[in-house]
């Protein structure tokens, strides 16, 4: 009898690997067809991934304005049965939450973004007496001068083969904006995302506890417990650096606006914007903004006036780094500069800038996990 079970184990054992090895060839054998599903797949479910990544975003602030809504109750003396305001919150708050986003959007539309594009244009049609002014400055200097040096001369040369106008221009962003429409958002794939999206943001609760019944079920208690540990703890860490960075980068591009107005920058909205726009990326991302803009100001407004918007705004980066992004981040990132460096420079390596800008959040995930990993086989050291 034992041989029997053990001969049945071996023959599934190799029928098994047989069939995975089958499998594994005729995927390498058919391996456009294979590509082409996947994308195909990916287009299809890509309107579920954008729901998702709506109600994600939008997940803290209709929890709050659900929150504001139930607090009604205590001003309402009758029951909570029958206060309309607060059996129907949830709903309230997601209605709410999505009519600010849509004002928010339409502000953005209509105001800012006319400027950034009317200012960038300017820019770059501005961009050869820019290069022509900056090589007579240069050919006035003396010889011995770093500037006049043979690797600078050949970037300076590399730079004037480069046709920016013809890469970025009101058209040529018009085309990648409907690239992207066209691509991505269509009206069904629109609808698509936001009835997702609202979906979740109603059904949440349900939708969790059903998944984590789902685990429990295939898991042992064990299991099931450091899974959903881990869950709730990179979910946490995610949403409060997605969302604390977005919203910082807004607060931060505002300020800079406001702040090289007033000192009189030339494109000073659309700096702004720029600033903002790479405070997304930690480390990298504000370094890069600023050096981009001080030669911009160095050519449109001198040296004193570069001098001053350069001290004004690392002294808003610095209060943004010190005071504003722990406010709202909170404790929930606890990570060291030097891992900040190496994870940015190891996701921009691999996977671009959405690495650069998700792999704070991913290593601070591993971290947890291997400080918790650590300190689980120390434990048990002790106690052997």
């Amino acid at each position: 009898m034992k041989n029997e079970k053990g001969n049945i184990k071996k023959w599934i054992y190799w029928f098994t690997f047989a069939l995975a090895v089958i499998i594994v060839f005729n995927v390498l054998s058919n391996i456009s067809y294979v590509t082409s599903w996947i994308g195909e797949l990916i287009k299809v479910l890509m309107p579920f991934g954008i729901g998702l990544l709506i109600a994600y975003i939008l997940f803290l602030p209709c929890k709050k304005i659900e929150e504001i809504y139930k607090r009604t109750k205590k001003n309402n003396k009758r029951r909570k049965k029958d206060n309309f305001i607060y059996r129907h919150a949830r709903g309230l708050s997601v209605i709410t939450t999505y009519i600010i986003a849509l004002l928010i959007i339409v502000i953005l539309i209509n105001v800012i973004m006319p400027s950034v594009i009317e200012s960038l244009t300017e820019l770059l049609n501005n961009l050869p007496g820019y290069y022509n002014t900056a090589i007579d400055r240069i050919n006035e200097l003396p010889e011995d001068n770093i500037l006049k040096s043979k690797p600078v001369l050949e970037l300076i040369d590399s730079i004037k083969k480069i046709d920016l106008t013809s890469l970025i221009n009101i058209n040529r962003i018009q085309e990648y904006l409907q690239g992207v429409v066209s691509a991505v958002s269509t009206v069904f794939n629109a609808f698509v995302a936001v009835a997702v999206s609202v979906y979740i943001l109603l059904q949440r609760r349900t939708l969790v506890n059903f998944w984590s019944k789902v685990v429990r079920a295939f898991t042992k208690n064990e299991t099931y417990i450091k899974i959903r540990k881990y869950f709730y703890k990179a979910n946490d860490i995610f949403f409060k650096f997605l969302t604390s960075q977005i919203l910082d980068s807004f607060i931060v591009g505002i300020l800079v606006s406001i702040v090289m107005s007033i000192i009189g920058v030339k494109y000073s909205v659309l700096l702004g914007f720029m600033i903002g726009l790479f405070n997304l990326i930690p480390f990298f991302g504000a370094i890069v903004a600023v050096i981009i803009a001080i030669i911009i100001t160095l050519f449109t407004g001198g040296l004193g006036q570069t001098l001053l918007m350069a001290v004004i705004v690392i002294i808003l980066q610095q209060i943004d780094a010190n005071i504003i992004n722990p406010k709202i981040v909170g404790s929930s990132l606890k990570i060291s500069q030097i891992v900040v460096l190496f994870a940015v420079t190891l996701g921009g390596a691999y996977f671009g800038v959405l690495g650069m800008f998700l792999a704070v959040p991913v290593f601070t995930v591993f971290k947890v996990i291997l400080e918790d990993f650590v300190n689980d086989r120390l434990k048990k050291d002790k106690d052997i």
